[in-house]
């Protein structure tokens, strides 16, 4: 692609990126703050990827995912994740109709646009199971029939950095399915002090649709024509790569398993989903470090001797990117 070409998608990026501010706006009727948490959950819905959302309880991530489902006029479902959850709870099981002589299908609440995984990692092996088989193939299986999933599906799944009583690590492979892994914050204090005036004002039904999943998809054919340099490419690929096979001494010392192929995918969607953010159509080496430690959080597993040394996945990812050049 040459330069010209480049300048004819910028302006069309231009032309087109203005539903984002619009999303934005609608959902800061409700949620004051958290632009970074918003941000991701867009990137993700446009990607057609899921969010682990990590934050501890009442940072807002119940209403901001509500808010945002308002916005663009697709169903919406909560469903608490509890040690005693099953499968037929999440997907829907088959009763018998002794009338009909007959079963009939009972379809559950994963039959939605976004679904709210909350505390996600507290279910049990065969609830996640399920789960997987939803977010990697869009569909279920109930008893003999196999039923496809709304369009668009997405996950918010929440998990709680302090509470681990009673719950159950997140297997790899279910991970990885994962697009992102978004970290929620608390808000400032300018921003508590808004929410405390605004307390009895906040309501989800002030939130007005701006687009339609329809509207999305046809923006998402744009995205995929934002330019990235075979360069960048290259640096995505060094940067995952360097997950697996350290080149420096540190990052072998600290990580025992890298990210998987997903990961590179994720991340060049995910850039050009920035750049696209930031009204151009081509990709830059910032916009690939501002959303991967998003990307990779979640993806890279620590050793022991990184627990011991007292280093964390932020810690990591953040050398990790030090240390590779950039094109």
């Amino acid at each position: 692609m040459d330069y010209a070409e480049i300048e004819k998608l910028t302006e069309k990026v231009k032309s087109e990126n203005g539903f984002i501010a619009a999303i934005k706006s609608e959902i800061a009727k409700v949620i004051i703050g958290q632009e970074r948490l918003i941000d991701r959950i867009i990137i993700c819905f446009i990607s057609g990827g899921h969010i682990l959302l990590e934050g501890l309880p009442g940072l807002a991530k119940t209403l901001t995912v509500r808010s945002f489902s308002r916005a663009i006029d697709t169903g919406f479902q909560r469903v608490q994740f509890t040690p005693d959850l099953l499968p037929a709870d999440l997907i829907g099981t088959r009763i018998y109709n002794p009338k009909e002589m007959d079963f009939f299908t009972k379809k559950g609440p994963i039959f939605t646009s976004l679904l709210l995984a909350d505390e996600i990692n507290r279910a049990p092996a065969k609830v996640q199971s399920a789960l997987l088989q939803a977010m990697e193939e869009k569909q279920v299986t109930i008893g003999e029939e196999t039923y496809p999933l709304e369009r668009p599906f997405m996950v918010l799944a929440t998990e709680n950095p302090i509470e681990q009583e009673g719950t159950y690590p997140l297997p790899e492979a279910q991970l990885d399915r994962f697009f992102m892994k978004a970290l929620v914050d608390y808000p400032s204090h300018h921003e508590e002090r808004e929410i405390l005036t605004r307390f009895g004002d906040i309501s989800v039904d002030k939130v007005s649709t701006v687009l339609s999943w329809e509207q999305i998809v046809r923006k998402t054919e744009l995205i995929e024509r934002i330019y990235i340099d075979d360069k960048l490419i290259n640096y995505i690929v060094t940067i995952v790569g360097q997950t697996r096979k350290p080149a420096k001494k540190e990052l072998k010392k600290y990580i025992e398993y890298g990210a998987s192929p997903r990961a590179s995918i994720a991340l060049m969607k995910a850039s050009r989903c920035i750049a696209f953010f930031r009204g151009r159509g081509f990709v830059t080496p910032d916009d690939i470090k501002e959303i991967g430690a998003d990307v990779l959080r979640h993806r890279i597993i620590l050793s022991y001797e990184a627990e011991a040394d007292g280093k964390t996945v932020e810690d990591v990812v953040q050398f990790l990117f030090d240390s590779v050049e950039v094109p």
